[in-house]
């Protein structure tokens, strides 16, 4: 038991039944409200499913929409309906290594350009000095539009961990 409560004290509660006790509180006012009186610079989410951030994504008037889902994974939590071991080698794939080989660059840097021009910030991770240095180059060339549609038409929905 969290050391913060109290004895009897429950951290989510409970109705006279035991069950629990769903909040009616509009996050998303909340969250807009502490935005405006300059109390934080965005709004992060954790563990939301799909259907939970398509709800705020699509809730009417929303000014400050979550700029990041945190989701947590780890093989006490691996999240196995989120996660397709067979995943096909992304950077092995026919369409980026072709992109690739155009502009004379590794499919690697051609993903991660392809986020920037989409306008995703990306954060690269690497402990491998070689692969740190080429990243410095994903700024050395542009993709047209062909290659950003040809790029997108790889989705398949699958998540990598």
């Amino acid at each position: 038991m969290p050391a913060l409560l109290q004895p009897g004290e429950e951290l989510f509660p409970k109705d006279e039944n035991r069950k629990l006790i769903f909040d009616s509180l509009d996050l998303c006012h909340k969250w807009e409200n502490c935005k405006d009186a300059g109390l934080t610079k965005s709004i992060r989410v954790s563990n939301f499913n799909h259907k939970q951030l398509e709800k705020i994504l699509n809730k009417l008037r929303l000014e400050y929409k979550p700029v990041c889902n945190q989701v947590e994974c780890h093989p006490h939590l691996n999240q196995s309906k989120l996660v397709n071991v067979n995943h096909p080698i992304l950077l092995e794939d026919p369409v980026l290594c072709a992109i690739a080989k155009k502009h004379k660059q590794t499919s690697a840097l051609v993903v991660l350009h392809y986020q920037i021009q989409c306008g995703v910030v990306v954060l690269a991770k690497s402990y491998n000095k070689k692969w740190i240095k080429e990243n410095i180059h994903v700024f050395d060339f542009e993709l047209n539009p062909d290659n950003m549609k040809a790029i997108s038409g790889l989705n398949r929905n699958i998540r990598y961990y």
